[in-house]
């Protein structure tokens, strides 16, 4: 149903140096500064590329509703140009406003809002927008600090323009609905400004796509306002339909959202401007392949923890596969990625491979504790750990003295060289590691086990690791961090100590987890309902030579789906350990193409067309 083909805008000439010095474009975003979700990575990715093009003519607009707020952000106190007597004119009115520095790579200026200082007219800011735009809004906390949010940014808005010369443009971009609530007020006005809108992901296509299998084949023919009602977010669709319809240039981030906009929000985006990554970020210059070493040996430290007191397998041949995200079954694929890991250990069983895949689900969930057997077992193993080193420093050291006295050549029996109370402990550790417990499935006992949809498939499937299982699976429903216990490293560390990210969505507007995973050299599974693997089937030749491997999920069933997964799932377990060095360096190599310095052009085109429109009214 998915069909890519637009109607795409005439653009004349391109964003040229002498243009960029006349405009001053600011970004409004309630991620800016405000980490919550994929949208934060967007903005702090991009902004190095930004100030390199516009310097100090870049300011990002966000909320000040976080005392943590200031981890991230420094204020400025000499106030030099339009942006910073802007916000200081606002301050001079009596508004909560804070001006200066976000401190992410290329530190760009930006400006936060209380939105929360405004509460006192909210009846007024709400009653403007239901008389002037016909939306009307309810108490809700997060509207309501949304649209006291967009209120503030449209009064800066209209305070810089009124600064601005002749010949300079403002752009104003603005990033999803929670942003977008100033552009019919703008438009209204006619304030100077040209406005650009993005929408990174429909809200009603996430919810639509959440609750129905058959989503992009039913597009067409969903009325978006009786949607809207049934879900209780009729407000925040009709703000992200004033937007669409309201700004110069509408823009999405990948050609599968764009059909969903065209139905959902009655607009073709005029552009799409995929999403990037800060290369340099993820550069390890040559090392990586030392750190995919380094990092795969913590996640052999938590594999012998979790099944080695059970049973044991061969490390040298096991394989780590994981997916990650949030915690939505049908859009991110889990269902699909368990169906195919089925099959995956049925076809490496019939061929007997002579390897273990051990596959990670991380994700969060409610959970009310970790396994107090997980957390026994991690414990027992580190003290194992340490009687084996105390054995080893006493054997070392007494073999060398023996050594060192030898007559005859007579050697000394290394049993002897070990005192009996370590040989007990030894013993004793021993006795107390080895169970005859099969391996948990789930690290953390979770809030309601019995209908969790990962365990239930496999409970159903009797994937419960199994010591003849060659796909065993661990569902971690935290995100690593290195405060905790089970881990201590970062996600980035234990994504490199991986072999294969698998991420083969339902419904992904663009999808970094992929990406960030081949930046990183390993190498990575989608499928073309992302955005990413769209991007990737119609703009790079030979994806799977580069280690981007894209399964058809427009044409498939979900069991022809399932299918191709597991063939490539299969395919990649019989690489040899050559090719799968040279498929990390390819997926590493590939991830370039997705640096923010080559894709920034889809925004350009953006920016020029939004003053060319703007102009011609």
């Amino acid at each position: 149903m998915i069909n890519s083909k637009r109607n795409k805008p005439k653009i004349k000439g391109r964003l040229t140096k002498k243009i960029i010095e006349q405009t001053l474009l600011t970004e409004i975003a309630w991620e800016a500064c405000n980490q919550v979700g994929g949208i934060y990575t967007v903005l702090r990715s991009k902004v190095p590329t930004m100030v390199d093009s516009f310097g100090d003519n870049y300011c990002l607009i966000g909320p000040y509703v976080h005392a943590n707020v200031t981890t991230e952000f420094e204020e400025v106190s000499v106030l030099n140009g339009p942006f910073a007597k802007a916000a200081a004119q606002m301050r001079e009115m009596g508004f909560d406003v804070h001006y200066g520095k976000w401190l992410v790579t290329g530190r760009p200026n930006i400006l936060l809002v209380n939105p929360y200082s405004v509460f006192d007219r909210l009846g007024e800011i709400k009653y403007q927008l239901w008389e002037h735009h016909s939306i009307e809004t309810p108490d809700d906390n997060l509207i309501n600090q949304v649209i006291a949010f967009g209120f503030m940014t449209k009064i800066f808005l209209d305070l810089l323009a009124g600064k601005k010369t002749k010949s300079q443009n403002i752009i104003a971009h603005f990033h999803e609905w929670m942003a977008a609530t100033p552009i019919p007020e703008l438009r209204k006005t006619n304030t100077p400004v040209s406005i650009t809108f993005t929408t990174h992901a429909t809200l009603l296509g996430r919810y639509l796509a959440m609750n129905d299998p058959e989503f992009y084949n039913h597009l067409p023919f969903f009325d978006w306002e009786n949607e809207a009602k049934n879900f209780n977010i009729e407000a925040q669709v009709k703000i992200e339909r004033a937007a669409a319809h309201g700004s110069h240039v509408f823009t999405t981030v990948s050609e599968v959202t764009a059909v969903e906009c065209q139905f959902l929000l009655g607009r073709e985006p005029d552009i799409v401007t995929p999403n990037g990554i800060n290369i340099e970020r993820f550069h390890v210059v040559h090392e990586f392949h030392n750190q995919h070493q380094k990092y795969k040996d913590r996640i052999h430290q938590f594999v012998m923890a979790h099944f080695f007191s059970s049973y044991t397998f061969d490390l040298d041949k096991t394989l780590y596969f994981f997916t990650s995200g949030r915690f939505e079954f049908r859009n991110k694929g889990f269902g699909l990625t368990l169906e195919a890991l089925a099959r995956l250990n049925h076809m490496m069983q019939k061929e007997n491979i002579d390897k273990t895949i051990v596959m990670f689900f991380i994700t969060k969930q409610p959970y009310h504790s970790i396994n107090p057997d997980v957390l026994q077992n991690r414990g027992v193993m580190e003290e194992l750990r340490q009687t084996c080193q105390a054995i080893e420093k006493q054997v070392g050291s007494r073999l060398f003295q023996k050594a060192a006295g030898i007559a005859d050549n007579k050697m000394p029996q290394l049993s002897d060289l070990v005192d009996d109370y370590w040989r007990l402990r030894f013993r004793r550790t021993l006795q107390s590691w080895k169970s005859d417990r099969l391996p948990p499935v789930v690290t953390h006992n979770l809030v309601n086990d019995a209908d969790d949809p990962i365990l239930m498939f496999l409970r159903s499937a009797n994937m419960v690791n199994h010591a003849n299982d060659k796909v065993k699976i661990v569902y971690h429903p935290e995100f690593i961090a290195p405060t905790n216990p089970l881990w201590g490293i970062e996600y980035d560390q234990f994504t490199r100590g991986c072999n294969l990210g698998v991420f083969p969505s339902y419904y992904e507007p663009w999808g970094y987890t992929p990406l960030e995973s081949i930046a990183r050299g390993v190498p990575a599974i989608t499928s073309n309902l992302s955005g990413f693997g769209d991007f990737v089937v119609h703009n790079i030749p030979n994806p799977e030579e580069k280690g981007i491997m894209v399964i058809d999920k427009i044409k498939n069933t979900f069991h022809e789906s399932a299918q191709q997964l597991a063939d490539k799932l299969f395919s990649f377990v019989k690489q040899n350990r050559r090719e799968r060095v040279e498929m990390r360096n390819k997926s590493e190599s590939a991830s370039t193409l997705f640096d923010w310095n080559s894709l920034v052009k889809y925004y350009d085109k953006a920016y020029l067309l939004s003053i060319q429109r703007k102009g011609d009214e």
